[in-house]
């Protein structure tokens, strides 16, 4: 079997039905899809068990919401394609989507992930996901979000693949490990994927695969909420410090500082500094039980390029925010 394709489910319910509907439109038809519903309370859980008895259909149903990473997770080991693709329960593929990413994986034999081109489903002009990057200030960013989509048609290696729509190569996942449960949700898939740059393999932009998403729709959080507050506040201290050896974070550390200080004053602005601190302080309290990847002398190369591309994203992050100050998409 060629892939696999996992759907989590939360209280999906306005969108579930289009969103499975659109993976069984595919003009590439070796899958199988699974679907994990997260204890939905909504009418979605009914909609994903009336697919049941489908050939290639498997439903898993959680008693509670045990999160992102443990979700796909399921669905990842009970996988026999050659291929995992997830792909949210709020996002619609074009026709020709599933084949994309696979011929663009196909090309490539060290690719861990590739990304689709996400466009926003409600302003379809505009991107909302052309792979997610990290800048040495420790913030996970989109890459194109908000921007004319059609300025993002070139096929590219990229920092991190977004979980929303990705596929990825499930020998490379059974080698460097599944999604790290500890991001519960948010900075999981650039985890994931920071892991796989560490070992020398690359995540690619395949900009032919287009979906459509309608952004924060499980969350509720297109920018700022309670939840998303917590999540960003924890994981975003957690990231770095997994994944940098002992010597880069400490080298990186004033730089790390110093972003942590000016997002809890950006979420403060927002009315959300209590939650925020409530994230960093759930940060401290893992971090002593964190599985760190190990550090391998033959991979100092990739750690050197990773952190290159920290200290060159700091300029594409100020590019993107001039743009948006000057309102140009």
């Amino acid at each position: 079997m060629k892939a696999s394709i996992v759907i989590p489910n939360l209280n999906g319910a306005g969108w579930l039905r289009d969103s499975i509907e659109s993976v069984y439109a595919q003009t590439e038809q070796d899958f199988e899809l699974i679907i994990i519903d997260n204890a939905s309370t909504d009418e979605s859980l009914e909609i994903a068990r009336s697919y049941v008895g489908r050939a290639g259909y498997t439903l898993i149903e959680n008693t509670e919401n045990t999160g992102f990473s443990h979700a796909v997770n399921q669905g990842i080991r009970m996988a026999k394609g050659e291929y995992v693709v997830l792909f949210n329960n709020d996002a619609f593929a074009e026709p020709d989507w599933l084949a994309q990413l696979i011929a663009a994986a196909d090309a490539e034999p060290r690719a861990f992930a590739v990304q689709s081109l996400m466009i926003r489903h409600f302003e379809r002009e505009l991107c909302d996901d052309a792979g997610d990057y990290v800048t040495l200030f420790g913030w996970a960013c989109k890459r194109g979000d908000g921007m004319y989509w059609k300025r993002y048609q070139k096929p590219r290696r990229i920092f991190s693949a977004c979980g929303g729509a990705s596929l990825y190569r499930k020998s490379i996942l059974d080698e460097i490990g599944l999604f790290d449960e500890t991001f519960f949700a948010y900075f999981e898939d650039v985890d994931i994927s920071w892991r796989a740059n560490s070992r020398g393999y690359i995540n690619l932009y395949c900009p032919a695969a287009k979906c459509y998403h309608i952004c924060g729709a499980t969350t509720g959080a297109v920018r700022y909420n309670e939840f998303k507050s917590v999540q960003s506040g924890r994981n975003s201290i957690l990231l770095p410090y997994k994944n940098m050896p002992l010597l880069m974070f400490i080298v990186n550390f004033p730089f790390l500082l110093a972003g942590y200080l000016l997002k809890i004053l950006v979420f403060g602005l927002r009315g959300f500094w209590t939650p925020y601190i409530k994230g960093a302080k759930e940060a401290f309290r893992v971090i002593p039980h964190l599985e760190k990847p190990r550090f391998y002398w033959r991979d100092l190369p990739h750690y050197l390029l990773i952190e290159v591309w920290l200290f060159a994203d700091i300029f594409r992050y100020i590019g993107y925010r001039v743009m948006r100050f000057l309102k140009i998409k």
